[in-house]
């Protein structure tokens, strides 16, 4: 099912007229058997829905063999994101950089362009030396909103929530949820679901940030799993 197309607002980039209508998004990995079978990390691709399950988005990622054989989860990449109609509404934009606490001046970050060519915002990594933190900037580079992670990824039967924060952290509103799959998805396949909540009146081009850094924090945090297991 296609999530029918809505009446674009002004000030709208073109396609992310859908997101005028969601309060929520659903992220699915797209399980890819050659990755399965033999362990060789393929370009990931996913799908995005609305909560009624109908599709909104469809994302694919491009990079080269040697590089995410690698550099593995912090890699360079750049996320293409279509519309049912196939047109690319969004890019995402990902350099390779370093994720560790030890090096604070080179740490991760992600610029989401709607359209293509033009930045609307930005997803930028904080130094912290235990727990994921991220800062969410418009297309200005200005502040807007944080991200914080749990101390612990790796919670067991469980999801692993990522709040969305104002800019004191001192109120929650959105989430980025990693959703366990079951032992068996979990074990065998590194193809991850997440779920996404933020206001249904939250600017559509903080939206489109918010969605890139669902991908920005499963690249991170959730890629590597397979190939450790």
């Amino acid at each position: 099912m296609m999530m029918p197309v809505p009446q674009r607002p002004p000030g709208c980039p073109p396609g992310l007229e859908y997101l005028t209508q969601v309060d929520q998004l659903l992220v699915h990995q797209k399980v890819e058997l050659m990755e399965v079978l033999t362990g060789w990390e393929t370009n990931n691709q996913y799908v995005i829905k609305n909560s009624l399950g109908q599709q909104v988005f469809f994302a694919a990622e491009e990079s080269d063999c040697c590089t995410r054989m690698i550099c593995g989860p912090i890699r360079s990449f750049t996320l293409h994101i279509q519309d049912n109609m196939g047109q690319e509404v969004m890019t995402l934009s990902h350099p390779l950089n370093c994720s560790s606490c030890f090096f604070p001046c080179c740490l991760q970050e992600l610029e989401v362009q709607s359209p293509p060519g033009s930045p609307i915002g930005y997803v930028i990594q904080s130094w912290h030396p235990f727990l994921p933190k991220f800062i969410i900037q418009n297309e200005r580079k200005e502040p807007v909103l944080r991200i914080v992670g749990p101390f612990c990824d790796c919670k067991c039967c469980s999801d692993i929530n990522f709040e969305v924060m104002s800019l004191d952290e001192s109120s929650v509103i959105g989430r980025i949820s990693k959703q366990w799959t079951g032992f068996e998805a979990e074990m065998f396949s590194d193809a991850d679901n997440f779920g996404l909540q933020f206001p249904m009146d939250l600017d559509v081009k903080i939206k489109a940030v918010i969605l890139g850094a669902c991908f920005l924090i499963d690249f991170m945090y959730f890629e590597h799993t397979q190939n450790q297991e």
